[in-house]
């Protein structure tokens, strides 16, 4: 017998505040960036000449938009594939019970608590080229760690405080499927002479797809949005602009350029790319999911 709930009002009520949050700071900016891109905007309010499709126009046009694009597209495949193996070697290792796992398991839940911009002002201090841990490579050579003058280096910092932050989700998720698999599949490979590494390959991995399908989905999404913060208290686009992701290009056009129409012109191209990625995955990767055991 199914139960009935027949208070749809109140419902409705309390679902009410988180509607409307949602559509306030979520759907309307949405629809406002969708119809300032075919508008021309003022910078300090006023009125708008809409101008069709100009502001494509002028932004696939831009050689400065094609930079940031790549860049994004280099840090979501870097950041979300490392965002999603390293947190599965740390499960798959706390849960085979290795030595200090049991604090580990702790330790690394906790950088979730952490704010985006403070993992940056954090990372920013850590690989500091004069006082940081690597400014050592600095005494061997002066320009061997210089993520403030050299691009690969300011990148690669941000790929690391990008992963880093990104642990703990991930790691909760993997630890929570392996921890759901049954014993005895484990105990009858071992038996049956299967090593860790057959173990991992031929029972923990299929058997984790609806884990690591969840993960890669919101890694993939959420990195575009989580590096404006990064970007923001570490590099600030430098140097060169070789860290100016399109988030943070669309920041800097929109709110120091005072450009609100190419601004939201990137913003639709960007939200276009996230879904069309986002469908892709869904499309293609979920069939190789396995959600029976």
């Amino acid at each position: 017998m199914q139960a009935v709930y027949k208070k749809r009002w109140l419902t409705l009520w309390l679902a009410g505040p988180q509607l409307l949050l949602l559509f306030l700071f979520f759907y309307l900016p949405i629809f406002k960036s969708i119809e300032w891109s075919f508008t021309l905007q003022a910078p300090f309010g006023g009125q708008s000449v809409f101008v069709g499709l100009d502001n494509y126009r002028e932004v696939f046009s831009d050689p400065e938009f094609y930079r940031s694009f790549w860049l994004t597209i280099k840090f979501m495949v870097i950041g979300s594939s490392l965002s999603v193996l390293v947190p599965l070697v740390l499960a798959i290792a706390v849960d085979r019970k290795i030595k200090l796992s049991r604090p580990a398991r702790n330790f690394l839940v906790w950088p979730k608590a952490v704010a985006g911009a403070s993992i940056g002002v954090a990372f920013a201090f850590i690989f500091n080229p004069f006082v940081g841990v690597l400014s050592f490579l600095n005494d061997i050579h002066p320009d061997l760690w210089q993520p403030g003058m050299n691009g690969n280096h300011a990148f690669t910092m941000l790929i690391i405080a990008h992963v880093w932050g990104g642990i703990p989700f991930n790691f909760i998720i993997f630890l929570g499927g392996l921890q759901a698999i049954p014993q005895s599949l484990t105990h009858s490979a071992a038996m049956d002479g299967a090593g860790p590494w057959r173990r991992i390959i031929d029972i923990y991995l299929p058997l984790l797809t609806p884990q690591l399908f969840l993960s890669l989905v919101l890694e993939v999404t959420d990195s575009v949005v989580s590096a404006f913060a990064l970007i923001a208290s570490m590099t600030q686009g430098g140097p060169g602009g070789s860290t100016k992701l399109l988030v943070y290009k669309i920041y800097e056009d929109g709110f120091r350029g005072l450009d609100l129409s190419g601004a939201s012109t990137q913003t639709v191209i960007l939200t276009a790319l996230v879904l069309s990625l986002a469908l892709v995955q869904f499309l293609f990767l979920e069939k190789k999911v396995k959600y029976e055991r």
